[in-house]
């Protein structure tokens, strides 16, 4: 059915032909008023580089991110020697002293939870004079293009923006004109919550510097921005940290962004961020606009639905369906919208989409914004092969392999064993600790989960080279720390992973006490079946029978499965524990 399925879907990229005016308004989201919220703004990206775009008539705010912007520097959070207490926390466990096990897998397996955010470059900012207020006013997403437009009206003259991210060109691009008598008067800058500082290297140039510290403490990466305004006969001399722009019919603002992290600027100075320099706006977005369909179009969805509904501003459809309007249209919409977030926060060569994809506008984000491997960042990818967008899969390959290269370390020190293994969280340095507490943390098979996609790349794509070279030492490698780490259980004699939890769930045992950690919960085995038997496929797809491909085989076989309990439910646990929260 999976091949079945690839096949299709490549059918409806070629078949697919380009959308009509009615296709296109079907894939727009507007609004009849600027955002007043950061959710209320509308994203831009091309992967490393992104935007919150508000839409404001007097300023506008663009809230500007970097995929490789994080506090923090690589630290080695292995608990060295953990190893020589995994025996004894089997014991406990297995003897149902759940307790005494949690305390001791806390003391000796888990290391300190750091605060380490992925944060926001900051803000670029356009102040115009005399927009206090607006007529006919309309802010838009357009899926099919990627473009966010602004316009309205003051007097007789009316105000056009666009902001694209272009991937081609890696650089967020922002045209504003006016057409009518009236000119465009105001100041753009550049600023941030915390940590840098601007200047003007040129005319049209603001340039912004800085370092990702949290706070004082966790000093991470540096970054640079710089921002062009051309013509450049528009703006004004000076030495300040604006750029003031009189006059104006039409102008271009082109922003470019990394971090020493990346390999487009480094910190030696080396390379630099460098600007398209295309005096010609029309054709940067042609090109970008090209480039994105080439990607987007792959797949129409076509639910029908009240074109009347379609005629109406977003979020007033959305109210609507709380209120029980059907409006199939808007669910094609939706669909539309998360293909076009993955196409903007993951593109190769970029780092993957984080838990907010690629935009947050804090310094301390929620949870980090990190890569929850515990089941967010396979959601973010969910999406890439179904979806026709393969390519920006390959960002969270890339990030796999580095956790390989950790995870070694991590399966050897704390368990003892070859292959490599990672835990429920990670962040842009691919630590692969179990960290915090085990309410949440001690579950070994995060790693192994992000295995699965691999293969699943390779059932859509049916690339050998890929199977061969890219997945199998990923998969094999996953196996080997699974066939070290799995246990035979005393009383079933099947084969047991832990100490190991449920993620984000509890249990109580028979005396009242409440406990995480457990051995063989039913996700660790359903994962942990899940690698070996993708390791098999491949091995039949690659002609690979030997030692290694055997003890998998036979280790299969001997796997605890799932279990139903005596009121007929899917036991969450190898045991029939009571929930403290029951659904």
């Amino acid at each position: 059915m999976r091949r079945l399925l690839g096949t299709v879907w490549g059918s409806l990229a070629i078949a697919m032909a380009a959308p009509g005016q009615e296709d296109r308004l079907a894939q727009v989201l507007w609004y009849d008023q600027p955002a007043a919220a950061w959710n209320q703004a509308l994203p831009v990206g091309n992967g490393r580089l992104g935007a919150m775009v508000f839409g404001g008539v007097g300023e506008e705010r663009l809230q500007l991110n970097v995929d490789s912007l994080w506090a923090g520097q690589p630290l080695q959070r292995d608990r060295a020697g953990a190893s020589q207490h995994l025996a004894k926390a089997r014991e406990l466990l297995f003897a149902g002293d759940y307790a005494g096990a949690e305390k001791l897998v806390q003391r000796e397996f888990m290391s300190e939870r750091l605060i380490r955010s992925y944060q926001t470059l900051g803000d670029l900012r356009l102040s115009f004079e005399g927009h206090d207020e607006a007529a006919e006013y309309r802010r838009e997403l357009d899926l099919d293009t990627g473009i966010v437009r602004v316009r309205y009206r003051i007097g007789e003259t009316w105000f056009e923006r666009e902001v694209f991210a272009s991937a081609v060109h890696g650089a967020l691009v922002l045209t504003i004109k006016a057409e009518g008598p009236g000119v465009i008067d105001g100041s753009i800058t550049m600023d941030r919550p915390e940590h840098f500082r601007v200047t003007r290297p040129a005319r049209n140039e603001l340039r912004m510097d800085g370092r990702a510290n949290e706070g004082e403490e966790h000093q991470g990466v540096g970054f640079r921005a710089r921002a062009l305004v051309l013509p450049e006969s528009v703006v004004e001399q000076g030495d300040g940290k604006a750029l003031r722009v009189r006059g104006a019919k039409a102008l271009t603002v082109q922003l470019v962004a990394g971090t020493d992290y990346d390999t487009i600027w480094r910190a030696d100075g080396k390379r630099t961020l460098r600007f398209a320099r295309q005096d010609d706006a029309a054709s940067l977005r042609d090109t970008h606009v090209a480039a994105h369909q080439d990607l987007f179009r792959r797949v129409q969805i076509d639910l029908g639905g009240d074109a009347a509904l379609q005629a109406k501003p977003t979020d007033v459809r959305l109210a609507a369906v709380r209120d029980g309007v059907v409006d199939t249209g808007l669910e094609a919409l939706y669909f539309q919208f998360g293909r076009y977030l993955l196409m903007s926060s993951s593109r190769p060569g970029c780092m993957p989409a984080n838990l907010q994809g690629l935009w947050s506008q804090h310094i301390d984000a929620p949870w980090n914004s990190d890569y929850h491997i515990n089941i967010n960042m396979q959601m973010n990818y969910w999406p890439a092969e179904v979806c026709g967008l393969a390519e920006c899969h390959l960002p969270m390959f890339d990030f796999i392999d580095r956790l390989r290269e950790r995870g070694r370390t991590t399966a050897r020190e704390l368990y003892d064993c070859g292959g490599f293994v990672a835990h429920h969280t990670s962040d842009l340095w691919a630590f692969t600790s179990p960290i915090g507490s085990t309410r949440w943390g001690m579950w070994p098979v995060g790693g192994a989960w992000c295995t699965a996609h691999l293969m699943e790349h390779y059932r859509f794509g049916r690339d050998a080279a890929f199977l061969r070279q890219r997945a199998w030492p990923v998969l094999r490698e996953a196996a080997e720390f699974f066939l070290g780490y799995l246990v035979e259980h005393p009383r079933t004699g099947e084969l047991v992973s832990g100490p190991s939890m449920s993620p984000e769930n509890r249990f109580r045992t028979k005396d009242g006490v409440v406990a995480h950690v457990t051995m063989g919960p039913a996700m660790d085995q359903q994962i942990i079946g899940e690698l070996f038997d993708n390791v098999l496929e491949a091995a039949v797809e690659l002609g690979i029978d030997d030692a290694f491909t055997r003890k998998v085989a036979a280790a299969r076989s001997r796997l605890a499965g799932p279990k139903i309990g005596g009121d007929g439910r899917l036991l969450e646990w190898n045991e029939e524990f009571d929930e403290p929260e029951p659904g």
